[in-house]
């Protein structure tokens, strides 16, 4: 695994208050908890298609992005900012909501497929599939036919908990991550 350092944060959701609480909006809430911690403050960027916030972390400026084109346009904005900064796929971290990872569950990894997921889907369809994804989980109701409803509802107090208290562990790593420590990051959230 290439040790890149990341230079792009991504959060997937869908813009919009009647969205704010669904599940499908966890890499947004991800992204937010950064900006809150760090001490960054969103903007909306119409050249970016998306909401646009720069960090310090630890010794790296990062950039953080919504995009503000729903989930299955969300490679559009990525292509948009990447491209303007000259971010390599490689430097760029896509956090968003994980059917097949039960709530409290967070985990790293490069590359791989969709999974049925827009936003991931059209990412890689605009920039290949070799980005790092922070995949945290939402669980899965139980019958693919299901799924839209599922992560386009609210959690139970108990699954929100836990998936907040899983996104605080990934913010908790975001030093490693950022600097390229991906090995280091994955043996302090992949051991809970």
């Amino acid at each position: 695994m290439a040790d890149d350092r990341i230079k792009l944060i991504v959060g997937l959701g869908n813009p919009g208050p009647e969205y704010d609480q669904t599940r499908h909006n966890a890499g947004f809430w991800f992204v937010d908890l950064l900006a809150a911690r760090h001490g960054g403050q969103f903007r909306q960027e119409s050249k970016f298609s998306g909401a646009v916030c720069k960090l310090r972390i630890g010794a790296d400026e990062v950039w953080l992005l919504k995009p503000m084109t729903f989930m299955n346009r969300s490679g559009q904005s990525v292509r948009q900012l990447s491209t303007f900064y000259k971010i390599p796929i490689e430097e760029i971290l896509v956090a968003h909501d994980e059917l097949d990872l039960e709530p409290g569950v967070v985990r790293l990894k490069r590359g791989g497929g969709h999974g049925g997921h827009n936003g991931l889907r059209d990412i890689t369809s605009h920039m290949g599939k070799e980005f790092m994804r922070l995949r945290i989980g939402i669980g899965h109701p139980g019958h693919r036919d299901r799924v839209v409803d599922f992560v386009l509802s609210r959690a139970s107090r108990e699954d929100q908990q836990a998936i907040e208290d899983a996104m605080h562990e990934a913010a908790q790593a975001i030093e490693e991550i950022v600097s390229g420590q991906f090995q280091k990051a994955m043996n302090q959230l992949h051991s809970r």
